[in-house]
């Protein structure tokens, strides 16, 4: 990572087989078939315990605090690393800009400079995941992640001492079947931007490696979405946030059902 003295956090999604649709993403029967279930209203204290379960902790981390907000406070800037064929760094660009519409706080759009980015989108092959993996995080790192996890795709920040990210690293592959890429790609990128933590409690929720979306959902929308707030600030302590949770729930439930059509 660049931030050298910066703790390092990895998230990762395992073989994942098994609103409205983002503008330039193609059509998927297996999004659709999700898409069709969604559950799209949910009660507060069942929207807290998510935010308080993704928010805080960590999947996977090399040292540093994980019981303290993380999140970017800058723009986030993303570089899109094409390394594979097919080149679909088109999809990626549609899934940045229906994050961005889909959150409120959060500015963020891929940029073709790479002094300018904070975060780097690497597509690969399949067959390249491994070394790619080494190459950033070193032999004993990527041997503990191989050993203990075999992820499909998988992304990883620092932090400065403020708990501010500085820069993520997203790797996913492109030749893994569109569903995976998808679903890969929405997770991933999303977790970069702070919720490290998956938990399997949450059945509506694409951070739980037992739930596959390919989408962003509307649940996941009010988590990010409560993030993003400007009362939510890196640092802050769980009691600090379930304290401000209840001023902020209303705004963003507003917003997210504006953007979904969804009854206020």
């Amino acid at each position: 990572m660049r931030c050298t003295n910066a703790a390092t956090f990895i998230f990762l999604s395992l073989v994942a087989v098994g609103g409205a649709a983002a503008a330039g993403l193609p059509a998927n029967s297996e999004v659709d078939v999700r898409r069709a279930a969604e559950r799209r209203t949910f009660s507060d204290a069942e929207i807290i315990d998510g935010f308080l379960k993704i928010a805080f902790g960590a999947e996977f981390r090399f040292g540093g605090q994980s019981d303290r907000i993380r999140k970017y406070i800058r723009p986030v800037r993303v570089l899109v690393d094409n390394e594979a064929s097919p080149d679909r760094s088109g999809e990626i660009e549609a899934v940045i800009d229906d994050i961005r519409t889909r959150v409120k706080n959060l500015d963020i759009s891929v940029t073709p400079d790479a002094d300018e980015a904070n975060a780097v989108v690497k597509l690969i092959h399949d067959r390249d995941l491994t070394e790619t993996i080494r190459a950033l995080y070193g032999g004993e790192r990527t041997s503990r992640i191989r050993r203990e996890h075999e992820p499909q795709c998988l992304a990883g920040y620092s932090k400065d001492d403020a708990f501010r990210i500085q820069h993520a690293e997203v790797i996913l592959v492109v030749d893994a079947g569109d569903f995976v890429f998808y679903d890969c790609a929405y997770e991933e990128i999303l977790q970069a931007l702070g919720p490290i933590n998956d938990d399997t409690s949450l059945p509506w929720s694409m951070f739980n490696d037992d739930v596959s979306m390919g989408f962003f959902d509307v649940y996941d929308q009010l988590l990010l979405n409560i993030l993003y707030d400007p009362r939510i600030r890196p640092g802050m302590t769980r009691a600090e946030v379930a304290a401000v949770l209840p001023a902020i729930l209303p705004d963003v439930r507003a917003f997210v059902a504006r953007t979904n059509h969804l009854p206020q």
